[in-house]
């Protein structure tokens, strides 16, 4: 166990992905548990999940990355339930004060007026379209979105207007959505990717505990696809003598349920992620860390993790290129190797709103 870290009792985390909760990188003091002096130890309870609420000035997130093929995101949510420990958005919390560790997934912030903010952005004069990224950072179908709606208030506006757009989530919530997503699938506007990270339920449940599981995943893929919705595959993250084994069994999984392409990305331990996935590790799977470890620094120069542009997504050296061969190679099998046609961007009109003047022609 790391001195000076924050650990909160297995039985008081069941159903989390990390075991502590030490203060973010940006604040001036560390926190730590003390007895109160009333005989109550800290932590005696569960852990719970808490929603504060935010109302955001914009909604979409411009990015600049060569990494990418998008060039702007949207998120309902901070924070994510799922309790993924491999996530490598968990570091974004310590800008909010908290734990990129248990309050990651235990203090979440819904963005309730994400689907008003972000029809005014999109009737702004100066916009122009290009498809956008939902969930990319955290999960848009999270448990919590199965009582705010706020994920379907902005894929309505979306819808309404004929904007382009890319979704990546493990929630089945989304099957919910069908109902918009394909008629905008029928217009070539929307693609979904699925993430399945493993076919093993008990290690899924260890490793993302709040996920659905994996063959509840496949059929999610089958459900989109029947209604017409393009899903691509995401084998993300293939982690080294843990899930790598299991890399073509995935793709021919996903194929069967109906996908038509497929992408993978390597374990990446930004920042705090690091300390958090090997606590895990050392608690899970202590047989396996150090050889776990040893493949993840081979790619990265002796490092955790290097977070240079076009290598940061999939490592180098001999382990990194024999897993993109194994993944060319069943993808080409599987019929999983197709490149998928770009979002439409000629069908988009800005959001009207009542009172507007209609157009004559």
């Amino acid at each position: 166990m790391r001195p000076g870290a924050r650990y909160v009792d297995p039985e008081n985390r069941r159903g989390r992905g990390a075991a502590s909760r030490e203060t973010g990188r940006f604040e001036r003091y560390a926190h730590v548990d003390a007895d109160d002096g009333w005989g109550i130890a800290p932590d005696i309870a569960p852990l719970r999940t808490e929603v504060t609420e935010e109302r955001p000035r914009s909604m979409i997130n411009f990015v600049r990355s060569p990494d990418l093929p998008f060039d702007r995101t949207l998120n309902p949510y901070r924070g994510c339930e799922h309790g993924c420990i491999y996530c490598f958005a968990r570091p974004t919390h310590a800008w909010l004060g908290l734990s990129p560790g248990l309050d990651f997934e235990t203090r979440l912030v819904a963005r309730p007026d994400a689907p008003a903010v972000l029809q005014r952005e999109l009737r702004a004069p100066r916009y122009r379209v290009a498809p956008i990224a939902i969930g990319t950072n955290t999960d848009p179908y999270q448990p919590v979105e199965r009582d705010r709606g706020i994920m379907r208030g902005c894929l309505q506006v979306l819808h309404d207007c004929d904007h382009p757009v890319g979704i990546v989530t493990k929630g089945t919530l989304i099957e919910r959505d069908i109902d918009i997503l394909s008629p905008m699938a029928a217009k070539g506007l929307v693609r979904v990717g699925i993430t399945v990270t493993t076919l093993d339920a008990d290690l899924s449940r260890r490793m993302e505990p709040r996920v659905p599981l994996p063959a509840r995943r496949l059929q999610t893929i089958r459900r989109l696809s029947e209604a017409g919705i393009e899903v691509r595959l995401m084998v993300s993250p293939v982690i080294p003598a843990l899930t790598d084994p299991e890399l073509e069994r995935i793709l021919e999984a996903g194929a069967e349920a109906g996908a038509t392409a497929a992408s993978w990305i390597m374990l990446r331990l930004p920042l705090e992620v690091s300390p958090l996935w090997q606590d895990w590790l050392a608690e899970h799977y202590p047989d396996r860390a150090r050889r776990i470890m040893a493949r993840l620094r081979e790619m990265h120069g002796g490092r955790d993790y290097d977070a240079r542009w076009h290598h940061r997504m999939r490592g180098e050296g001999h382990y990194a290129t024999l897993i993109a061969h194994r993944f060319r190679r069943a993808t080409r099998k599987l019929g999983l190797d197709r490149t998928l046609p770009e979002l439409r961007r000629d069908l988009f009109r800005p959001p009207a709103l009542p009172g507007d003047q209609l157009a004559l022609f």
